[in-house]
């Protein structure tokens, strides 16, 4: 346990492989209340190989907690231009979490200790490269923190007695209560499916829209497998409804755990079932490619809980990223920095849905060389139907009822 910098973390390193390596793998869900909400930790880990498990949990997140290293060399490294804090600073964003507490970590270890100089020199920093990526640097608290310490987690340090702001703990507490579209049918991206014994399969994830309830028959996309969902529940308690936001499990009736996986949504068999996309156009930004894009390019798309290659089959347009007018037709390449519309393929069968109806399955990171090489949004879908889906013997009966 000599790994003085991890003693928080190490409460959600669960998996050994992390333990060893003392870095946070898989996104653990650990939960905890303030005065005012239930909060779960989707802790997004902050290690290069780990950006696309990020990627997956930024987009189920209501706020973006970005732990900045105060320590000298530690932040100028994050926020370099490769850097880690901006790269989690700008997926944060794309994916639409609109919320952000920033905590300057490790003030016990700069030079003079809990130096409040350093503080101003990182939040005017943080802040014009926040700006440029979209949020708005006066709505941030940045609370100067040490994780190991303890110092402004949840009571007010006296190392720190020259910051007047609220501690994490009150920071969480002061954001904005997040609006959850629960009218809209349902969308629920699988995260993992268990096997449970006495029970049977259970899918876990989180309703992204729309509500899932114990006798819904619920059909997943993209293979078009329809069965009955019998029971729901969170925090290990039995629901009669799970709203948007809720990060569920629920056991579905005759349903093999290999007929699931990742990346599948469940949504409303009578209500726009989820279907595999056939092609798809989204707006695109590039931001860390290193040479030129052209048709053809097949990088890996991240979008909520789908991992998918996925080929850019055309190249329509390249447009202004201010304003998203068009200034060429069909260019040959698009390069760092550039919009454009673009069509895409998957190269195995997907979910996604446009930005406009679905946000949360509606945008996506571009993931290439091991980086974010792009962002976009989806504008629209070209669905197709399933072939040969599998109906559960349940969904039959409950469809006959």
């Amino acid at each position: 346990m000599n790994k003085r910098s991890f003693k928080y973390a190490w409460v959600l390193d669960k998996l050994k492989a992390e333990r060893e390596r003392g870095i946070t793998i898989d996104i653990a869900l650990w939960k905890f209340e303030t005065t005012k909400y239930y909060c779960t930790v989707i802790d997004a880990p902050g290690h290069r190989d780990f950006i696309k498990n990020m990627i997956t949990g930024t987009s189920q997140a209501d706020c973006a907690v970005l732990i900045i290293d105060s320590t000298t060399g530690g932040f100028e490294a994050g926020i370099s231009k490769d850097g880690q804090t901006r790269e989690h600073a700008l997926l944060a964003f794309t994916l639409g979490v609109k919320q952000m507490i920033c905590c300057c970590n490790k003030m016990d270890a700069t030079t003079p200790k809990y130096s409040k100089s350093r503080y101003e020199e990182i939040v005017k920093e943080v802040s014009s490269y926040l700006k440029k990526v979209g949020y708005n640097p006066d709505k941030i608290p940045f609370v100067p923190i040490s994780g190991f310490e303890g110092d402004n987690m949840i009571e007010r340090s006296t190392n720190l007695d020259w910051y007047k702001g609220p501690t994490l703990l009150d920071a969480l507490d002061q954001i904005n209560e997040p609006k959850r579209p629960s009218d809209k049918p349902l969308r629920l991206p699988l995260q993992d499916v268990y096997k449970i014994g006495g029970i049977g399969t259970v899918p876990v994830g989180r309703v992204e829209t729309g509500v899932i309830k114990p006798g819904m028959v619920v059909t997943f996309g993209p293979s078009g497998l329809t069965t009955e969902v019998k029971s729901v529940e969170m925090h290990h308690e039995a629901l009669t409804e799970a709203l948007p936001g809720d990060n569920v499990g629920f056991n579905v009736k005759n349903v093999a755990v290999k007929d699931l996986k990742r990346g599948y949504v469940a949504s409303n068999s009578k209500d726009d079932p989820a279907k595999g996309a056939a092609s798809f156009t989204s707006q695109v930004i590039i931001m860390n490619h290193p040479g030129q894009i052209g048709n053809g390019y097949a990088p890996v798309l991240d979008c909520h809980t789908s991992h998918i290659a996925v080929k850019f089959s055309e190249i329509l347009t390249k447009i202004d990223r201010r304003s998203g007018k068009e200034i060429e037709k069909e260019p040959k390449f698009l390069k760092n920095g550039d919009a454009g519309m673009v069509k895409m393929l998957p190269t195995k069968p997907m979910v996604v849905e446009t930005f406009a109806e679905y946000p949360p399955l509606g945008r996506f990171a571009v993931r290439d060389m091991r980086q974010t090489v792009a962002v976009g949004v989806i504008k629209s879908v070209d669905k197709k139907d399933p072939t040969g889906a599998k109906v559960t013997k349940a969904a039959v009966k409950k469809g006959a009822k």
